[in-house]
């Protein structure tokens, strides 16, 4: 499909990619220029991401206040 540059070299996405991309205003984009072309990816958002993906591990938050207290305590040179 071919899409035009318009003012301030905004790039206006036909509506059969935005439906397929699930792209909507605000979303966030990775430009990449691959030679002569310019490569457009969907970003999802991180909490998104987390919710919706495969889960393989878990931890409890004990755990995980011990491991910043350890990497707290070797950032600053003392023991815990």
């Amino acid at each position: 499909m071919e899409a035009r540059v318009g003012k301030k070299h905004a790039i206006y996405l036909p509506k059969a990619v935005v439906e397929a991309t699930g792209l909507k205003e605000g979303k966030r984009v990775l430009l990449r220029v691959a030679g002569n072309n310019v490569v457009l990816e969907s970003l999802r958002d991180p909490i998104e991401l987390a919710l919706s993906g495969k889960k393989f591990a878990s931890i409890k938050p004990e755990q995980v206040e011990a491991i910043s207290l350890k990497e707290q305590a070797s950032r600053l040179g003392a023991k815990v």
